[in-house]
């Protein structure tokens, strides 16, 4: 608390795409702090396990909880990559890929990926 309590404190509130982002800790958190979402940027992990058919647009789009500064998904290495020695450069191209290939993702490039959250916290 005492990192994001201070005013001029950035919010990145990091919660999986596998859980309900109602119930998300990491948002519960920052409401205490910011209540109006205006100092919060929510960002969407595991974007990739999630069950197939279904999507993270909904919670990209901000609808469950508005934030001022929006929301951005991003899909990490896993654990075997990781193991495997897959360089951050290469699990970038491969998150880059899995964006451009997913049908629900192809048009949501603007909030998608390490280097577009990069982009934005810049």
């Amino acid at each position: 608390m005492s990192y994001i309590t201070p005013k001029n404190a950035l919010i990145l509130a990091i919660s999986p795409a596998t859980q309900d982002l109602a119930n998300s800790d990491a948002l519960k958190i920052a409401r205490e702090v910011d209540p109006s979402g205006m100092r919060t940027l929510g960002v969407i992990t595991k974007l990739d396990l999630m069950d197939e058919g279904t999507n993270a647009l909904e919670m990209l789009g901000g609808s469950i909880y508005k934030l001022k500064l929006g929301y951005y998904g991003v899909k990490c290495r896993s654990q075997k990559q990781i193991n495997e020695n897959v360089t951050i450069r290469e699990a970038k191209a491969f998150e880059k890929e899995f964006f451009a290939k997913h049908p629900d993702y192809q048009n949501a490039t603007k909030q998608l990926g390490i280097d577009t959250l990069t982009h934005g916290l810049n």
